[in-house]
């Protein structure tokens, strides 16, 4: 899809039918042929423009022949069998002598506040229009860190509730966006570094004012992103230990009830063989098993217990010792 964009005298965004000098050229999961017109019309070389159009693509920046090419990650949400979880995909910012292009898979909410001028660019300055596109990308990874915070926080609060497969696989999901958008926040400062020595952002102070926020900003998301990725990675293995430990004490359990049902079993089998046992000719020689048999497991039973709650108490102790 290609649309045309440019600011009239008011410095409004507005749409336009055809290719003007000075506009904004925006490429929305073109086909071949809609790259070839714009090469064409830009003078942009198509490998270019079809750089954004590659899932696995590095932020980058490059200049070629008078085209210069900035390639970033931007964050966007996906829906998934186990709810929303986000992924970043490549966004290329084009600019020459003739207008500026941006090409994506798929739309852009920062481009979508320029489109209806929640945002103000002015598409004749190519340099402030790529800046502004930073400032806002930065704010939306932001944005992105503080939903997978609360989303995170309202699937523990589930988990301390009822453990079940569901919420931790979606704990999972968030780790997985985070490593995403850790990498590509990384990814994006190279490439913000780079631009800041070129000599139209460092030589302008008002562009120099905006790169200096956009790049805090940048930072920022960075921070955050790395302190919820720690945090996530630890409740993460927090819950592991817990499912292992309840793992524990149901085959505990277990172990003791089958060692406890077993010496019953045994001593009847022992009875039940066709062989003189003892107390076959007394009377009441039945009640005396059962009575033997009884009083055996029991006895088991308290020492298996016994032990089984020194060991804890043991393992407890030794914990408080190495916290002192």
């Amino acid at each position: 899809m290609i649309k045309f964009f440019k600011t009239d005298e008011k410095k409004k965004m507005s749409r336009i039918d055809a290719f003007e000098k000075g506009c904004w050229v925006d490429l929305i999961n073109p086909t071949d042929d809609e790259v070839e017109v714009v090469s064409v019309l830009t003078g942009v070389p198509e490998e270019m423009l079809k750089a954004a159009l590659d899932d696995e693509e590095t932020a980058r920046s490059e200049l070629d022949d008078g085209n210069f090419l900035c390639l970033l990650d931007t964050p966007i949400m996906k829906d998934t069998d186990d709810g929303d979880a986000y992924e970043t995909i490549p966004m290329a910012l084009i600019y020459n002598s003739k207008c500026v292009i941006t090409v994506s898979l798929h739309g852009n909410p920062v481009l979508g506040d320029f489109i209806s001028n929640r945002a103000s660019v002015d598409t004749e300055k190519p340099v402030y229009f790529i800046l502004s596109f930073m400032m806002g990308n930065a704010k939306k990874f932001l944005s992105g860190l503080k939903q997978i915070d609360k989303k995170s926080l309202r699937v523990q609060a589930e988990l301390h509730r009822s453990m079940k497969n569901k919420e931790l696989i979606q704990l999972l999901e968030l780790e997985n966006s985070l490593v995403y958008f850790s990498t590509s926040l990384s990814a994006n400062l190279n490439v913000y570094n780079r631009m800041g020595k070129l000599p139209i952002v460092s030589g302008n102070e008002d562009y120099r004012d905006l790169f200096d926020d956009m790049v805090i900003e940048t930072r920022q998301a960075m921070e955050m992103c790395n302190i919820y990725r720690d945090i996530l990675s630890g409740t993460m293995d927090a819950y592991a230990s817990v499912i292992s430990n309840n793992v524990n004490i149901v085959m505990k359990l277990l172990t003791v009830i089958t060692i406890i049902i077993t010496i019953p079993t045994l001593i009847a089998s022992l009875w039940g063989m066709n062989v003189d046992v003892p107390f076959m000719n007394t009377v009441g020689g039945f009640w005396i098993v059962v009575g033997i048999a009884v009083v055996v497991t029991s006895v088991a039973a308290y020492f298996l217990i016994r032990s089984t709650n020194s060991i804890r108490i043991k393992t407890q102790k030794s914990f408080r010792k190495r916290r002192r």
